[in-house]
C-alpha cells in the first residue's frame, strides 16, 4: 500500500472526517468568494461605466452644439475639438453617402482608421448607449443618434474602465487565494481540535480490539476518559454509550471465564472420578471373559461390547483431561524431539491397526528436531493417522511425509497427513476441528467389514489444541478424492540460544 503524501497527511487520509470536512468547508468559501467576487466586479464596473455614460451625455449635447453653430464644414466633425472633450473622444457624423469622423487627442483631432469608421457608421441612430470594438482604437462606450437628417455617433474610450476591472479581478484573485489559504490552515486547526475526542475513542475501540477476547481470563479494563464522555456533546454521547458497552461486555467474559473454569473443573473433576469405575468395569469384564468357555453365546458377546465400550469411555476420559490440561493453558514439557523418529513409530502403529489400508512414508533427509512435549506431539500424529484410516474405506492409501522450509535456525517442521479418500464435506470442513465434530457422509466412520469403530469425537480437537500450544498452525484441506492435514512447528534452535532462551 502507497505510502500517503504531504498533501494527504496535511488534509487527512482518504475517506476520513477530517478530509471530508476540510475539503467540503473550503468548497463552501471557494464559492462564496467567487460569488461575491463576481458580485464585486459586476456593481463596480455598473458604477464605472454608469459615470462614462453621463459623460458620454455631456459630450452628446457638446457635439450636437458644436454641429449646430455656424461655420465651413471641415475634415473632422465639428464638436471633436470642442474644450472639455477628453482624450481619446470620437465623434463621427454620416449624411447617409458621405461620413465625417474624428478622434481626439493630446495634439488635436485625427482621423480613425477606415474600419473604425465603418463600425461606427454601423451603429444604430436609437439613442442607445452600448459598448462596442473599434478597430485600431479599443473598446469604446457608444451613443448614436438622429441629428438634421445625419447619424451622428459619439463615443469615448473604455480603457480606464478596463484597466479599473482588471486591477479588481486580480485583487479579488490574490485576496480569495490567501482567504482560502488562511481558511484552510484555520479550518483545519478547528476541525482537528473538534475530532481529538473521536480520533481517541477510536483509539480505545482499536486498543480493545487488539485484546485476546476469544477465550481465557480476558481483564477489560479500558475505557474512554471521563473528558471524551461528556453527554452533553455528540462525541461525548458516543463515549458515554461506548463506556456502557464495555461494561456489558466485561461482565459478560467475567461471566464466560466463570462458566468456562466451572465446566473445566467439571470436566477435570468427573474424568477423574469416571476412572476408577471404568478400571473396575474392565477389570471385571475381562475376568468374565477368561471364563468365556463357561458362559453362553450371547453372554460372551455381551462381556465383549462392556469391556469394548469400556475402552471407548476411557479413552474418552482420557482426551478430555488432556483437553482440560491444554484448556488450562499450563505450557506443555519442552525437549528437542526428533519429529522424524515419532512419525516412523506412528506409521508403523497406524500399519498394524490398519492393514486394509496402504501406508506410505516420505521422510526428509536430515534430522527434523523441533522442541515439543514429546507424549503431546505422538498424540498429534496418531490422531490424525487414526483419524485418516477410520474415515476412509479398506484400500484407501494414506502418505505421511515430513520436511523443512526456511532455513535450519528460523525455519518451519512440515507435517502433512494425506490420503486419497472420499473427502470431507463442504458444510464439516469449517469445524473439522472443534469438539464432538462428526460428518454423515461417505468419509463416516469406516472400518473393516463395515463396522464402525469407537472414538470419542476429539481427536482432531486435540490435534488443534496441542498444535497451538506449541506456537503452531493445522490447516485441512479437503477436495473429493484428496484430503491433506499440514501442521506446521518452529524448528528447535541451536542449543545454546535455547539456553539463552530458557534463562
Amino acid at each position: 500500500m502507497p505510502s500517503p503524501g504531504p498533501v494527504d497527511r496535511w488534509i487527512g487520509g482518504r475517506g476520513s472526517l477530517q478530509r471530508e470536512l476540510l475539503l467540503r468547508t473550503l468548497a463552501v468559501l471557494a464559492v462564496t468568494a467567487v460569488l461575491l467576487s463576481s458580485l464585486a466586479t459586476a456593481l463596480t464596473r455598473q458604477l464605472v461605466v454608469g459615470q462614462i455614460d453621463q459623460e458620454l451625455a455631456a459630450t452628446r449635447e457638446r457635439t450636437t452644439r458644436g454641429q449646430s453653430a455656424d461655420g465651413t464644414p471641415g475634415l473632422y466633425p465639428k464638436g471633436v475639438d470642442l474644450p472639455g472633450q477628453q482624450i481619446g473622444t470620437v465623434v463621427l457624423v454620416f449624411d447617409g453617402q458621405r461620413g465625417r469622423a474624428g478622434v481626439q487627442t493630446e495634439g488635436g483631432p485625427t482621423l480613425p482608421p477606415e474600419k473604425a469608421i465603418s463600425a461606427l457608421i454601423g451603429v444604430p441612430d436609437d439613442g442607445r448607449k452600448r459598448s462596442v470594438t473599434l478597430p485600431g482604437l479599443g473598446h469604446y462606450r457608444v451613443l448614436g443618434f438622429a441629428h438634421a437628417g445625419n447619424l451622428v455617433v459619439v463615443g469615448l474610450p473604455l480603457a480606464g474602465v478596463d484597466a479599473i476591472l482588471y486591477r479588481l479581478l486580480v485583487g479579488e484573485v490574490v485576496l480569495t487565494l490567501l482567504a482560502l489559504l488562511g481558511g484552510a490552515v484555520g479550518v483545519r486547526l478547528v476541525v482537528e481540535r473538534g475530532l481529538r475526542p473521536l480520533n481517541r475513542l477510536a483509539g480505545t475501540a482499536q486498543s480493545v480490539s487488539a485484546l485476546p477476547l476469544g477465550s481465557g481470563e480476558v481483564e477489560l479494563a479500558v475505557r474512554v476518559p471521563e473528558a471524551d464522555a461528556d453527554p452533553r456533546s455528540e462525541v461525548g454521547r458516543v463515549g458515554v454509550a461506548f463506556n456502557r458497552m464495555l461494561a456489558h461486555v466485561g461482565g459478560a467474559l467475567v461471566a464466560r471465564q466463570a462458566s468456562e473454569t466451572k465446566l473445566r473443573r467439571f470436566v477435570a473433576d468427573a474424568s477423574h472420578e469416571l476412572r476408577n469405575p471404568l478400571a473396575a468395569i474392565s477389570g471385571y469384564a475381562e475376568l468374565t471373559r477368561r471364563r468365556g468357555e463357561e458362559l453362553p453365546e450371547d453372554a460372551r458377546f455381551a462381556v465383549g461390547r462392556i469391556e469394548s465400550e469400556a475402552g471407548r469411555m476411557h479413552r474418552l476420559v482420557e482426551d478430555l483431561l488432556l483437553l482440560a490440561r491444554l484448556d488450562t493453558g499450563r505450557a506443555p514439557e519442552l525437549e528437542r524431539v526428533d519429529v522424524s523418529a515419532l512419525v516412523v513409530d506412528a506409521v508403523s502403529d497406524a500399519r498394524v491397526a490398519g492393514q486394509d489400508h496402504h501406508w506410505r512414508l516420505e521422510l526428509a533427509e536430515r534430522a527434523v528436531e523441533v522442541r515439543a512435549d514429546r507424549f503431546q506431539l505422538q498424540q498429534v500424529l496418531v490422531n490424525l493417522l487414526a483419524n485418516a484410516r477410520t474415515h476412509t474405506p479398506p484400500g484407501t492409501t494414506v502418505t505421511t511425509a515430513v520436511r523443512v522450509e526456511g532455513s535450519d535456525t528460523g525455519g518451519t517442521a512440515v507435517v502433512t497427513v494425506a490420503d486419497d479418500g472420499p473427502g470431507i464435506p463442504a458444510e464439516t470442513l469449517p469445524r473439522v476441528f472443534e469438539r464432538f465434530t462428526r460428518a454423515d457422509s461417505a468419509r463416516a466412520r469406516l472400518g473393516a467389514a463395515g463396522e464402525r469403530p469407537s472414538g470419542t469425537g476429539l481427536g482432531l480437537a486435540i490435534v488443534a489444541a496441542v498444535v497451538e500450544a506449541h506456537r503452531g498452525r493445522v490447516h485441512v484441506h479437503s477436495v473429493p478424492g484428496s484430503t491433506t492435514f499440514t501442521v506446521r512447528l518452529p524448528l528447535a534452535g541451536a542449543p545454546e540460544q535455547e539456553a539463552s532462551e530458557g534463562s
